[in-house]
């Protein structure tokens, strides 16, 4: 067999082992099973067999424009009715969240190894699979950062339903039942994420939009929702599922021995920079219930740093505003994203420039 083909028979045994992870995670109700069973395929590729292996570059710039696209079709018509309605308090409650972050993610500065952009990234609360796509493009460890932006979202995923029964008195099984509209079907998702994904990448680079493969096609995504051009259509879930694990296995494949010692360095002093997020950001939950009407549950739920699909689905379950918890998040996920750019420049910058 030629050197090609061991290359392609290697990276179809990760792929494999990465789905077979990911379905595990799934059983397990992780969040983003897949981009989780990609970065442990790799990860064990990298570490436990001789050789380098990577991800086709194709494959990885296609996995960053189905994530910006299924980013950008979170947003509609009445999510931005409800920020509007409240648009200055849920701004500076934005911004709040960003500086709580940047400063969370400055503190890992202590720990020898990680730069500041590294630090920020890997703490910035809200987009953790866009932030993680876009780390390395921007001068930061993509390792760090996947690793503990998903520390963060797993500690949200665990403590945000015992956090809402216990202090704000939250019962399950309060909300509404589904909707049984799935949408126009996936042959409409595909013509969708395909179309989006070409477009915002092709406007994105003309434009030199930062993380032009991310960014152009979330944009594109939102343009052609809240025009109603999209009709409703989504990126299809095998196609969102395959491009998580993608990134995961770009992630995991380039780690080290090295590079994993100096995450389990950081990673109490992480951790406690997490639960301090965690707590502020409840802390603005509370700001923002008191200024704009709603409810203390509601508030904590809107600000709550990460997991946003875990948020909505706790949020639908307990009888929560879901379109004001929406709002609120999807909102912080944009500025979030499309303020990372202009975050890694800032840090980037030379001392006293």
């Amino acid at each position: 067999m030629g050197n090609r083909g061991r290359k392609l028979l290697d990276l179809a045994a990760v792929v494999a082992a990465a789905v077979v992870a990911s379905y595990g995670f799934a059983v397990l109700g992780l969040p983003s099973p897949a981009l989780f069973g990609g970065l442990l395929a790799g990860l064990v590729r990298a570490l436990g067999f001789p050789g380098s292996a990577a991800v086709p570059g194709v494959a990885a710039t296609a996995g960053q424009t189905v994530i910006g696209v299924a980013m950008g079709s979170l947003v509609d018509l009445e999510t931005l009715r409800s920020v509007a309605e409240n648009w200055l308090a849920v701004l500076l409650v934005t911004v709040g969240t960003l500086a709580l972050s940047l400063g969370a993610g400055l503190l890992l500065r202590l720990q020898p190894g990680i730069s500041p952009v590294t630090g920020a990234f890997a703490l910035i609360a809200g987009g953790a699979s866009g932030i993680i796509v876009m780390a390395r493009d921007l001068g930061a460890d993509e390792r760090m950062v996947a690793v503990l932006q998903y520390l963060r979202v797993l500690l949200i995923v665990i403590l945000m339903p015992v956090v809402a029964t216990v202090a704000y008195g939250a019962a399950s099984g309060g909300g509404a039942p589904d909707s049984l509209d799935a949408g126009p079907g996936w042959p409409a998702g595909l013509l969708f994420t395909a179309g989006c994904s070409l477009a915002g990448v092709v406007v994105g680079r003309l434009v030199r939009l930062p993380v032009a493969a991310l960014l152009g096609p979330m944009v594109a995504a939102a343009v052609v929702d809240l025009t109603g051009m999209g009709r409703g259509a989504e990126v299809p879930g095998l196609v969102e599922s395959a491009a998580f694990l993608v990134i995961g296995l770009q992630v995991g494949v380039s780690f080290t021995r090295d590079s994993l010692r100096t995450v389990g360095r950081a990673l109490p002093l992480a951790l406690g920079a997490i639960l301090g997020l965690i707590l502020t950001s409840a802390g603005l939950g509370a700001v923002l219930a008191a200024t704009t009407g709603a409810s203390a549950l509601d508030g904590y739920l809107a600000t709550t740093p990460g997991g946003l699909y875990a948020v909505l689905a706790t949020a639908s379950d307990i009888g929560a505003d879901v379109t004001f918890v929406l709002s609120v998040q999807v909102l912080r996920l944009f500025v979030m994203l499309l303020s990372a750019p202009l975050v890694a420049r800032w840090l980037h910058r030379p001392a006293g420039g």
